[in-house]
């Protein structure tokens, strides 16, 4: 088992806490759907941190991490489409349910050349909506609150983490294995925080 630095264990253990937070209160939405989408984002968070602080850094490396991590950016972006975007939610929805159901096709065929390239396009719509459309409501004041704009910044840094995940897993000297263990609990607290303290600004 690749050990946890010992910074690094209350830091995911904090993320644990706010992402657990989140779930408690159950986000912000008088939408259902939307309720459950931020629900299920923060679930997998909770769950992914608990993860990595009882099994260690060599969960990183499984191949359904890459299934599981998709999910939290699918199903904020959902929620924010559902609250902000109502006229696209049901393409989005079928895009959504399409994206990661190709995601689980492609995972469970590691021949298969398309993975890269659907990986990457699914994570690039939902993360573009996760950081664009905080900013655009907080610019046409649809929201009260200009705090709300920290959810673009969570988005910023999620980007950041899917990269250094990438990274480790490509096997590429880009970045220090060491480095990328060290670096990635900051980047987990940091967009966890980031996300509840924009959220809960509404």
């Amino acid at each position: 088992m690749k050990i946890l630095a010992r910074a690094s264990r209350p830091l995911l253990f904090l993320m644990v806490l706010l992402a657990a937070y989140e779930v408690t209160v159950g986000g912000f939405s008088s939408h259902i759907l939307a309720t459950w989408a931020y629900t299920v984002a923060f679930g997998v968070l909770v769950v992914a941190g608990l993860a990595l602080i009882l099994l260690g850094n060599e969960v990183l490396e499984k191949p359904a991490v890459v299934i599981i991590s998709s999910v939290i950016p699918l199903a904020l972006s959902l929620g924010l489409v559902v609250d902000f975007l109502p006229e696209w939610q049901t393409p989005y929805i079928i895009f959504v349910l399409v994206g990661l159901g190709l995601i689980v096709f492609t995972r469970m065929r590691p021949s298969n050349r398309f993975k890269i390239l659907i990986l990457s396009l699914v994570h690039a719509v939902a993360g573009l909506i996760i950081f664009i459309v905080p900013i655009i409501i907080v610019l046409n004041g649809t929201v009260p609150s200009a705090w709300f704009v920290l959810v673009s910044i969570g988005a910023a840094l999620i980007g950041i983490g899917g990269i250094l995940l990438t990274l480790l897993r490509s096997g590429r000297e880009l970045l220090n294995q060491k480095i990328i263990f060290s670096i990635l609990p900051v980047i987990l607290l940091l967009m966890t925080a980031a996300f509840v303290a924009g959220f809960q600004s509404l």
